[in-house]
């Protein structure tokens, strides 16, 4: 079972395994179409597609931010329409070194499913490889996906000044509020620090060694638990990123604040730093 990254060769061996599943998370938030286009195109064969707003989202339920967390119920029935069940290993990618697919691999093991992990350099390293691919949709045959929320992992706006420790997980210029091009307000939550996301790989988008990212992680943590840990970025994608990093580190599971910054920033009560 593979649970946190996947290499482009183990990935390949196992096309034709019937209990693998294949996603691809690409996404632009510039144009959000980008993906579904980039899909159509070329894709690892077999895969199938996942939207960052369709599908990795939802309305409001457990928060008012850019990327609402979808229900419990709702992430049933759509990890089942894409063929997911509890047999199937689930391998997820994007084009973004796991920026969007590490949502996709989050909400899994937050609905109690342990066997996703996210292709360790993405579409990029697939390409490099010469490995094979396939234009236009597919589809899997529909399953029922049973699964129930650890909602313990989650944290609301109302627990985050409660948190033992804060974690940024945008880039400085966004943590620092002076380059903010998504939200309206710049800046960070208070008392949090900052440990950028794209720490976690080298510059040709594949993972630093596990040891390394350990390294890294715990000289943010501290003394703090990485259990007690939370992280938060611009609306709870990018902050899974850190929290696969985590895990492949053998830290643990880290909390989330789902909402971050796009529903903190909502809140004129709420104040920000730079």
């Amino acid at each position: 079972m593979f649970t946190t990254l996947i290499d482009v060769d183990k990935l390949a061996e196992n096309l034709s395994n019937s209990d693998w599943v294949i996603v691809d998370c690409r996404f632009s938030l510039d144009d959000t179409d980008f993906g579904r286009r980039a899909y159509d195109d070329g894709h690892i064969p077999g895969a199938v597609y996942a939207h960052l707003d369709e599908d990795l989202s939802s309305e409001p339920v457990t928060d008012n931010g850019r990327h609402p967390l979808p229900s419990s119920k709702t992430l049933q029935e759509r990890f089942g329409r894409l063929g997911i069940d509890s047999r199937k290993q689930v391998v997820v990618y994007d084009d973004k070194n796991g920026m969007i697919a590490s949502r996709l691999w989050w909400m899994l093991r937050y609905m109690g499913h342990e066997a996703v992990a996210v292709l360790d350099g993405g579409w990029p390293a697939w390409q490099a490889a010469r490995k094979p691919q396939r234009s236009g949709e597919e589809v899997n045959p529909a399953t029922t996906f049973v699964g129930s929320p650890r909602t313990e992992w989650l944290v609301r706006a109302d627990g985050v000044p409660d948190a033992v420790l804060l974690v940024d997980s945008r880039g400085p210029e966004r943590y620092n509020g002076k380059n903010e091009e998504i939200d309206p307000v710049a800046g960070h939550i208070p008392g949090a620090v900052n440990y950028f996301y794209q720490q976690n790989w080298l510059e040709n988008g594949r993972y630093l060694a596990m040891d390394k990212i350990r390294e890294q992680l715990l000289a943010v943590l501290g003394d703090t638990a990485p259990t007690e840990a939370v992280f938060y970025c611009g609306s709870g994608v990018s902050a899974c990123v850190n929290l696969l990093a985590l895990a492949h580190a053998g830290l643990g599971n880290g909390l989330i604040y789902a909402g971050s910054c796009s529903v903190w920033i909502s809140d004129p009560a709420l104040s920000v730093e730079k």
